[in-house]
C-alpha cells in the first residue's frame, strides 16, 4: 500500500511518517521542504496547492493522509478559512481521480464548547477560525466522497503531549523555557479535563487506521478518558525532570475551553485490536 502524507515535514508529520513506515507500508512524503523526514519514505519538497494533478504527480497513492495546514495552534487566524477553498480542491482533485481512500487529520475543537464524551454523532458548533474551518472542510470531504468509490476517515485528533520544543502546544511551550532556564510558567487554573494522549501512542493510531478500510467516517484518535490539565502538566515536568514551577491563575480559561471532555475511543479501540 502507498501513502501519500501532506504536511509531512510538521511536528505530526515528523511522528507519523516514521510510524506509518514501521507497520510496513509505502510513503510518499509531501511538504515544502522535507529535511525532517525520515528518509525510508520517498520525498517530494512542494506546495501541494499548485499541483495540477496531484493523483498522478505522487505516482497514483492508494491513501492520501492529509496532514497539511497553516496556523494550527494559531485558532484565530484567518488562514484557516483563506486555505479552505486550497485544501477543497485538492481533495477533491484525488477524488475525481479515484483514489482509494482519502483520510484527513481533523480536531476536537470541531466541537466547540461542550461536556462530556465526544463521538462521531457529537453536534459540533466551533468557537474559534480553526474549529471552524476544519469543520467545513469535514462537511466537504463527507460530500465529495458521495456516490464515489473513495472511502473517507476523518481522524479527530485530541491533546498531544511530546516534549519536543519546536511547536505551541502548551507541552512544547513548557519544554522550551525549561530549556531556557525559566523557573516558573504561567498557566490558567488548569482545572479544566482534556482527553491527553502521548505523541508516540497518536502516531501509531493514525498509522493503525491508515492500514485499514474497515472503520472508516469519524474516528477519535484519543485515550478515552479525561484528565485535570493541572495534573497532567504536573506530570509531565516530572517525567522530564525540568526544573521549573506553574504559576496557576496566571491566565483565564478560554471561552470555548470545556470544563471536561474526552473522546470515545469505542472506534480507535477496535481499529488497534486489529
Amino acid at each position: 500500500m502507498k501513502v501519500l502524507v501532506t504536511g509531512a515535514n510538521g511536528y505530526l508529520g515528523q511522528g507519523v511518517v516514521k510510524s506509518i513506515l514501521d507497520n510496513g507500508l509505502d510513503v510518499v512524503a509531501t511538504d515544502f521542504t522535507t529535511q525532517c523526514v525520515d528518509r525510508r519514505a520517498k520525498c517530494i519538497d512542494c506546495n501541494i496547492f499548485e499541483v495540477a494533478e496531484p493523483y498522478d504527480f505522487f505516482g497514483q497513492p492508494d491513501v492520501l493522509l492529509h496532514l497539511a495546514w497553516r496556523d494550527g495552534f494559531v485558532h484565530y487566524s484567518e488562514n484557516h478559512i483563506k486555505d479552505l477553498p486550497s485544501h477543497y480542491e485538492f481533495l477533491q482533485k484525488l477524488v475525481d481521480a479515484g483514489i482509494k481512500r482519502i483520510c484527513v487529520m481533523g480536531s476536537m475543537h470541531e466541537i466547540g464548547f461542550f461536556e462530556g464524551s465526544i463521538n462521531e454523532k457529537t453536534p459540533c458548533h466551533p468557537m474559534s477560525l480553526y474549529g471552524i474551518g476544519k469543520n467545513a472542510l469535514r462537511n466537504c470531504v463527507e460530500m465529495m466522497t458521495n456516490n464515489t468509490e473513495t472511502k473517507w476517515q476523518w481522524l479527530r485528533g485530541y491533546y498531544i503531549v511530546g516534549n519536543t520544543e519546536y511547536g505551541n502546544s502548551i507541552f512544547s511551550k513548557i519544554t522550551k523555557s525549561a530549556k531556557d532556564g525559566n523557573k516558573k510558567f504561567p498557566l490558567t487554573m488548569g482545572q479544566n479535563q482534556f482527553d491527553f494522549i502521548d505523541y508516540e501512542d497518536f502516531c501509531n493510531q493514525v498509522a493503525h487506521v491508515v492500514k485499514q478500510d474497515k472503520v472508516n467516517g469519524i474516528i477519535n484518535i484519543c485515550s478515552g478518558k479525561p484528565e485535570k490539565l493541572a495534573d497532567r502538566v504536573e506530570r509531565f515536568i516530572k517525567e522530564n525532570n525540568y526544573d521549573i514551577e506553574l504559576e496557576y491563575g496566571a491566565f483565564p480559561d478560554r471561552p470555548y475551553d470545556s470544563k471536561a471532555v474526552w473522546g470515545d475511543n469505542t472506534k480507535i479501540e477496535e481499529i488497534m485490536k486489529g
